[in-house]
């Protein structure tokens, strides 16, 4: 059986569902990379995927070059993923996407027959997809007490994942105010350069006792399903990593509900 293969059609088919996975796996991952960053993820692994495809090699090398190296390059040039867990998630989240656009574009089958039509459509399966993605975010980061907060210290905005702890009640012994717990990642993203000079306040665990330095910073936004702005909330900087898992990089303090 013959079959006649137009390399510029392959390249701009593989141009386009590349480009739209690598927009899904920086919309999940919150990867703030340019769009046109992602434009050129999908180019790099659209160019090597014509070249697997007209060098000859056995197909088990081909196969594992398009699952993994070309998704590997795609993911270091389209959103700049580097360390061995930032990889784990994006190619996760990108063979999920991957899966799931091409079964919302199988629905849209019949319909295919013109390649104007085929571009349209995958536009609107992303779109699909994200929708997908953005409620199963949403479910997830509930049933996890996860909220996004955006910080804002001596003006400058970092925004951090939260989560809010019902055992947490930690308090400043002289204002009375709540206290909410970053990581010293956090501070230092923030501007917090040293702890010199700020106040200590004592903190309790199940691990023990100890002191923790506090700063004021100018306002905190909860963005859960109200939008909660603080006004001068108090931060306590703990310098060990929070969450083992990087999930989220505060603590919120109960009294926000």
């Amino acid at each position: 059986m013959h079959y006649e293969v137009y390399i510029d059609v392959l390249f701009f088919t593989n141009f386009m569902m590349d480009s739209l996975l690598l927009l899904a796996v920086r919309k999940v991952l919150k990867r703030k990379v340019p769009v046109l960053q992602v434009f050129f993820g999908g180019a790099v692994g659209s160019v090597l995927t014509c070249l697997v495809f007209v060098i000859p090699m056995p197909g088990v090398l081909k196969a594992v070059l398009s699952l993994f190296g070309i998704s590997t390059v795609m993911l270091m040039a389209g959103v700049k993923l580097r360390t061995w867990r930032e990889w784990q998630r994006g190619i996760g989240v990108l063979f999920v996407s991957a899966f799931l656009l091409s079964g919302i574009l199988q629905i849209f089958q019949p319909y295919l027959h013109a390649g104007s039509l085929f571009f349209a459509v995958s536009v609107i399966s992303y779109m699909i997809l994200a929708g997908c993605w953005k409620m199963f975010t949403q479910v997830r980061n509930h049933q996890k007490r996860i909220l996004e907060v955006v910080l804002s210290f001596e003006g400058k905005n970092e925004t951090v994942q939260a989560l809010i702890d019902t055992g947490n009640r930690l308090t400043d012994p002289v204002s009375k105010e709540p206290v909410h717990v970053i990581d010293m990642k956090t501070a230092k993203q923030l501007g917090m350069k040293t702890l010199f000079g700020l106040r200590y306040i004592p903190y309790r665990t199940v691990n023990g006792t100890g002191v923790m330095p506090i700063v004021r910073v100018e306002k905190m936004c909860v963005k859960g399903e109200q939008e909660c702005q603080v006004e001068r909330p108090i931060l306590g900087i703990c310098g060990e990593m929070i969450s083992e898992k990087e999930d989220y990089q505060m603590i919120l303090n109960a009294d926000i509900l």
